[in-house]
């Protein structure tokens, strides 16, 4: 992955750096991971303005469920060679427990709105358990984060009521809005994830941690 060229909008705040990213995108993990490890360098903390972003937006059927034989371009030699770039980057960033490198069937359509519901209802802290929560959940369990079941259990480990889940599951006002957050990401020039953005500047993919302080702190 490289340097985006588009800038997408970002959060206006200096303590606060905008990230768009898919749950079920493996470099948004490992970009969270070399996001994390830039955050054990500073001394005060980089909030994270998460934007949700839909990698399953082209192969969606009108009523929401995701056509696997939908043609998006991608064969057999490219979910190889991301498999390998996982690979590396897992050693990389330490994060060896990992046992997913790929989650092509898993839908995290759901998770995002749940995600959304819990930020807009709850503390910072509480969102961001349940963010890594979920990315855990897949990336480590290899559970299916499409599951109602399996959003309550993660919500309700880190203090949200398992109403609120079902509550933004079955809101389709609220899914609208998420479809028009995915339609401004793409808007905004994202054409990939996970995407960091700071104060008119972004990098795309799952960059070191020394990137990140370039794209934050300039050096």
């Amino acid at each position: 992955m490289s340097d985006a060229t588009a800038e997408p909008e970002t959060a206006t705040s200096a303590d606060r750096i905008t990230v768009y990213s898919d749950y079920v995108c493996p470099f948004c993990y490992l970009g969270r991971r070399s996001l994390s490890e830039y955050q054990s360098e500073r001394e005060e903390e980089l909030r994270i303005d998460w934007h949700p972003f839909d990698l399953r937006s082209g192969k969606r059927n009108p009523d929401g469920t995701i056509d696997h034989d939908a043609d998006d371009g991608k064969d057999d030699a490219y979910y190889e060679q991301a498999k390998t770039n996982v690979r590396k980057l897992r050693e990389k960033y330490g994060a060896e427990e990992m046992a997913v490198e790929l989650a092509t069937d898993v839908d995290s359509l759901s998770a995002q709105l749940v995600s959304v519901a819990i930020r807009d209802r709850y503390d910072y802290e509480t969102w961001l358990d349940f963010d890594e929560g979920v990315f855990e959940a897949l990336w480590h369990d290899e559970r299916d984060i499409g599951s109602a079941d399996v959003l309550v259990d993660i919500a309700e480990d880190v203090g949200v009521d398992g109403d609120v889940v079902r509550e933004a599951l079955d809101d389709d006002e609220r899914r609208s809005a998420l479809e028009s957050q995915f339609r401004e990401a793409q808007r905004q020039g994202v054409t990939g994830v996970p995407t960091f953005a700071y104060d008119g500047h972004a990098a795309r993919g799952a960059v070191p941690p020394e990137q990140l302080r370039r794209l934050v702190e300039g050096v």
